[in-house]
């Protein structure tokens, strides 16, 4: 029996460790930091986006103000326009074209600035998504790594626990499981210097007479905490 709650606490050690590597905690916080980073970027890859199609609608204006007023210029150089009312209207027009397209020049390099910063951070961003996923890599590898190995030991653990399980009684290893679950992982205990393993408290007089005229196939439990007591060699009875 003690052999047999040896291996089940060994087998617990081996899944509390398994479910609480560092590598695990880190892994979520870095997921949950690289969630953040890829929805920034996505934004960031918006933001440019959307300049970039401003500043082609803004290229196009640009272009056309600048082919109608290189058109226009030619025809006054040209003295196509003879008519002094005409030709006065066309320069006119040709002097509020012109400070249209500066404008629209104006408003194309403050666009282009703007792309250039949402750029920047854009490439940060994606630099740092870049390095989460590498360091996901390393983490999720020692991760797989350290779980195979308590994979490894909880399949010799259990190995070595079936032909004890298999030799001991039905009701008793029942018993033994039900106080496992109630008792923290702990079902039976040894009885050793007059104290119960389990609880640790020491067995009162009358208490330990009972047990030393117990059979030795008698199921013997402590009477403050219930799991079963193994005796032993150093039991003092």
């Amino acid at each position: 029996m003690l052999d047999l709650q040896e291996l089940d606490a060994r087998a617990d050690l081996l899944r509390h460790q398994r479910s609480h590597l560092p590598e695990l905690a880190e892994i979520a916080e870095l997921r949950a930091t690289r969630t953040d980073l890829d929805n920034r970027a996505r934004d960031a890859q918006i933001v440019v986006d959307d300049l970039t199609e401003e500043q082609s609608k803004i290229d196009v204006d640009v272009e056309q103000g600048r082919a109608r007023r290189t058109r226009d210029q030619e025809r006054v150089d040209q003295g196509l326009i003879t008519n002094p009312k005409d030709l006065q209207r066309m320069l006119s027009e040709l002097e509020s074209l012109q400070r249209r397209i500066t404008t629209l020049e104006d408003q194309e390099l403050e666009v282009m600035e703007q792309i250039e910063t949402a750029q920047r951070e854009l490439d940060a961003l994606t630099t740092q998504v870049a390095a989460a996923d590498e360091r996901l890599a390393v983490l999720t590898g020692s991760r797989d790594d350290k779980t195979g190995t308590f994979e490894r030991e909880l399949d010799t653990v259990s190995a070595e626990r079936e032909p004890i399980a298999a030799g001991l009684p039905g009701d008793l290893l029942a018993l033994y499981e039900k106080l496992r679950e109630l008792k923290g992982g702990v079902g039976a205990a040894p009885l050793r210097a007059r104290q119960c393993g389990g609880c640790q408290l020491s067995i009162d007089p009358s208490e330990l007479a009972q047990i030393k005229a117990a059979g030795s196939d008698e199921v013997i439990r402590c009477e403050e905490c219930q799991r079963i007591l193994v005796r032993t060699a150093d039991s003092g009875l």
